[in-house]
């Protein structure tokens, strides 16, 4: 039997099956959870649909993140299939790919910090917001993903960085009021994989390079490890466990000077 057996999970932001949010549903799925999941747009709504029989399910709803609509819709839907939920997983995050260019002042503006901010933290608070109501009395989880860059910074990272930051300070606010309704919040702070949404920020290639060299384990992360960490934070084995960031990242982030010796 697996840790998540006879748990209901919602993931938004599976694009391709390169992603972080695929490697954490198939994680799910094999450790005994029903899935659901949302898509972006019709353009992606086939693509998802393809991912969601993969995982024997029947279910992906529409959900545009910046639609407080669409938001309040999916639970809407999601009623007709389910009559609970137990897990929520938010991956999703997005600036504009000028604002990921240089030197952070000379690219952020008042619009892309805005679009930011809205699409990749507030997202997590609106979803969370709309998924409470099938969540009550079901010690449920809900789940987001960070990057070292909230904490620290990172060459073209500007503006989601303080995005990611934001959705950091989510988690912990977002686990202080759903706690009382016996609802976890956490976060993962994943390494970087090259995925469709990194593929906006320049210069992967080196910042994939860097990792695989200074990491004590001298290595990258994949998007299974991070789907095995993600499926222990939302199962019962973590019950105590809300309001944190656990970094899966082949321990860069412990890491000060580095190839000095």
């Amino acid at each position: 039997m697996g840790i998540l057996e006879g748990k209901k999970a919602l993931i938004v932001g599976v694009a391709s099956n390169r992603s972080i949010a695929w490697g954490i549903a198939e994680a799910m799925r094999r450790e005994g959870a029903e899935l659901a999941f949302t898509y972006q747009n019709e353009r992606l709504r086939s693509r998802v649909e393809d991912f969601a029989a993969e995982c024997g399910s029947e279910i992906a709803l529409p959900c545009e993140v910046q639609s407080d609509a669409e938001i309040q819709n999916v639970f809407d839907l999601l009623d007709d299939y389910w009559d609970h939920l137990d897990i929520l997983v938010h991956s999703v995050a997005f600036a504009p790919r000028e604002e990921l260019q240089g030197e952070y002042l000379e690219s952020v503006t008042r619009e892309g910090f805005r679009v930011a901010h809205e699409i990749s933290s507030y997202s997590f608070a609106a979803l969370g917001n709309a998924a409470r109501r099938m969540m009550q009395g079901r010690k449920g989880a809900m789940l987001t993903m960070s990057y070292l860059g909230a904490v620290r910074t990172m060459p073209s990272y500007n503006v989601m960085g303080l995005a990611k930051a934001s959705l950091e300070a989510n988690v912990r606010y977002m686990a202080d009021s759903l706690g009382p309704e016996g609802i976890r919040v956490n976060g993962i702070s994943a390494g970087p994989i090259r995925t469709l949404a990194a593929s906006g920020i320049k210069d992967m290639r080196k910042f994939l390079e860097h990792v695989e060299k200074a990491a004590p384990l001298r290595r990258n992360v994949t998007i299974e490890e991070v789907g095995n960490v993600a499926a222990f934070l939302c199962s019962d084995m973590a019950s105590a466990v809300t309001g944190e960031i656990t970094y899966a990242d082949c321990g860069y982030n412990i890491m000060g000077m580095t190839g000095l010796l």
